[in-house]
């Protein structure tokens, strides 16, 4: 069995590892670490939990837990692993970040967009961006794994593929996205509070979201082309889900067949990523509580441009989904386990 801990286990995030992990019949968690929670049981804090996980919270001493632990995930806010990461951790377990930290090779970008000193750019290089369907081969023999964010597994997969064949102007990308309110964690804010954020709808982090660089580093390495998009987010009032959508002009024409080929051609093989029958737009409903991806697309002639459609759930395969699809990567595991979830609905 794979010793799991985990940092950051009373968030959203975290909950969910917990809740993807307790069905691994790999795994087993061996610290529920928790600043806010410590030596409260964890059911206590996760109902749904109850007579399920009898542990109880502990603190986040990522030393003692890198002699308990095969893996760690760091389910945390930007700037906490980069400060406790350290050589004599990752000599003696992997690590799995799922905040920003390592995701951005550049350090001075990844000062700039999220306005902290960055406390271990030695370990920049080292990370694998676990976007598993791109860097598989990468994340097999890594120490250290970049958890890629919510809304950049989204739109660097639906854009991927026409971004590394080439079709794509890469200068014209625009991506429109929404996002349920789980993906701005599990604190008390008054902007997601239920009054402020039921029956509204409404743009945040205009032409200034983290995740812009992400998105632009990930997608220049796909095309070969210095990437800059156009990233709008959105808030809408639901727990889970990310649509999105995202327009760029076309550099040869090209059939509805010449375009389905190509992403046949990159994911016909992958378990998580689903390509739509043609005219079916992707949904959140249709992913929700799943690690699967929906993708799909539209030519349209008369401007030529072409719109690309992505959904994922936010938890899941946007976090700790990914997470665990990661971990089985690093352990040799099949890739699906734990994770053969099928979408909820209603």
């Amino acid at each position: 069995m794979i010793k799991v801990g985990i940092i950051g286990a009373t968030g959203y995030a975290g909950g969910e590892l917990v809740r993807l992990l307790a069905a691994h019949r790999e795994a087993e968690i061996v610290w529920y670490g928790s600043r806010s929670y410590i030596e409260k049981k964890y059911s206590d804090v996760y109902q749904n939990m109850f007579e399920i996980v009898e542990d109880e919270c502990l603190d986040d001493n990522m030393e003692a837990l890198a002699d308990k632990a095969d893996v760690i995930f760091t389910a945390t806010p930007q700037g906490f692993c980069a400060s406790v990461m350290n050589e004599n951790i990752l000599s003696r377990t992997k690590m799995i970040d799922l905040s920003a930290d390592f995701r951005i090779k550049d350090v001075s970008v990844y000062e700039k967009w999220y306005g902290m000193e960055h406390k271990s750019p030695r370990f920049i290089g080292e990370a694998v961006y676990g976007l598993c369907e791109v860097n598989r081969e990468q994340v097999k023999t890594a120490r250290l794994v970049a958890n890629p964010g919510c809304y950049t597994t989204c739109s660097i997969l639906t854009a991927y593929p026409l971004a590394k064949e080439g079709i794509i102007d890469m200068s014209t990308l625009i991506v429109d996205a929404k996002s349920g309110t789980s993906g701005a964690g599990r604190g008390a804010k008054v902007p997601n509070l239920f009054c402020e954020v039921n029956e509204n709808i409404k743009a945040y982090g205009v032409a200034s979201h983290r995740h812009t660089p992400e998105i632009e580093e990930q997608l220049t390495y796909a095309s070969g082309e210095d990437t800059v998009i156009s990233f709008t987010p959105h808030l809408v009032p639901m727990n889970r889900g990310i649509l999105a959508t995202e327009y760029a002009a076309l550099k040869k024409d090209v059939t509805y067949g010449d375009v389905k080929a190509i992403y046949d051609k990159y994911y016909k093989d992958e378990t998580f990523v689903r390509v739509l029958k043609e005219g079916i737009c992707p949904e959140t409903k249709w992913v929700e509580g799943s690690n699967y991806v929906d993708i799909n697309f539209k030519i349209d002639p008369r401007t030529n441009r072409i719109i690309m459609m992505g959904a994922i759930d936010n938890l899941v395969k946007g976090a700790a989904g990914q997470a665990v699809q990661n971990m089985n990567i690093m352990f040799g595991l099949k890739e699906n386990e734990g994770l053969n979830l099928i979408p909820m609905f209603p």
